[in-house]
């Protein structure tokens, strides 16, 4: 049997972006070319907007095969895997040059935990950096003291968290953060700019405090079950257009949290920039968690070897500032 009359092998994949953004074009992009490098015979089916919903959902449902495959943010990614909360605890990066530096040495040994637990990683890809929206202005982190915070149903560990130190922590399904803003529900949420505006989310929370609380990363993934029946030419071909579509989605992405505080503050947004100072109350504040972040969000191993691998950066960087 030729290539042209073998079975065609369908890949449905469920995503929460919703059809129009850069994040679905990309995945539509990607399987245009997956059917052209494969004559016809991958054909990638999308299911955006939640359809599918939430992304626990879509983790639970490519395990009993109803679908194949998600393009998910860590969120989803820790329900396979918890070490890739690795990339996302609190206030560990500054900018994407440490985002960078962390994912090079890092990446593959998630990928690999991934892998164990049935999941293949086909690219991984920034979101955008998480920022405070609330509904009243806040300059310190004790500010949210009086807030509702959301939280991600499912992710007990954080909400805990927030509890034990004193802060109101609401879980909700992403699908119902909407409502829950409006109805007061909640009132405060750290959010990608871009989120923010485009579900609408900064009309009920219209103050952000412009600080990186931490960087949402995404990826997309894929049951290791179908994967491991396409074939190696094909699985190659895959891969090589998913990693050069990641790249080109980062380049051009990264930079529209930017465009999206301008048109939000076109609508009313207010921004607080704070200063050095207040920034480092942040960090300090967060540093004050690490002992319960370690070993419960994330494994000792892994919590240690991002903090071992950024105060490596930081050591680099201090002395490149002093031969400059």
């Amino acid at each position: 049997m030729g290539e042209a009359s073998a079975k065609k092998t369908i890949i449905k994949m469920a995503t929460l972006v919703p059809e129009g953004t850069d994040w679905h074009g990309m995945l539509v992009e990607m399987g245009q070319r997956w059917k052209e490098a494969t004559n016809g015979q991958i054909v990638l089916r999308i299911y955006p907007g939640g359809v599918v919903g939430d992304e626990r959902d879509m983790i639970r449902k490519i395990r009993i095969g109803q679908i194949h495959a998600a393009a998910v943010s860590t969120e989803g990614l820790s329900e396979i895997n918890p070490e890739v909360n690795g990339f996302v605890l609190p206030m560990v990066f500054d900018d994407y040059d440490d985002v960078d530096w962390l994912r090079q040495r890092m990446s593959e040994q998630l990928a690999a935990g991934m892998r164990e637990n049935g999941f293949e990683v086909l690219l991984w890809a920034d979101v955008g950096w998480a920022k405070w929206f609330t509904a009243k202005p806040i300059v310190y982190i004790d500010d949210l003291k009086t807030m509702k915070i959301f939280t991600w149903a499912g992710d007990y560990h954080f909400q805990e968290m927030w509890e034990q130190a004193g802060f109101q922590a609401v879980p909700l399904a992403s699908i119902d953060v909407l409502s829950g803003l409006q109805t007061g529900l909640i009132d405060a949420i750290a959010t990608p700019p871009l989120y923010a505006l485009s579900q609408q989310w900064f009309s009920s929370v219209n103050y952000m405090l412009d600080i990186n609380w931490g960087l949402l990363t995404a990826g997309v993934i894929i049951d290791k079950r179908i994967w491991d029946k396409i074939s190696s030419d094909h699985q190659s071909k895959m891969m090589e257009i998913a990693q050069d579509i990641g790249l080109m989605h980062q380049q051009s992405t990264r930079h529209q949290d930017d465009d999206a505080i301008k048109v939000m503050q076109e609508y009313g947004l207010k921004i607080y920039r704070p200063t050095p100072e207040e920034k480092a109350h942040w960090k300090n504040y967060i540093k004050s968690w690490y002992p319960e972040l370690r070993g419960t969000y994330v494994s000792e191993e892994i919590f240690d070897k991002v903090i071992e691998y950024m105060a490596e950066k930081d050591s680099l960087d201090a002395l490149q500032q002093t031969f400059e």
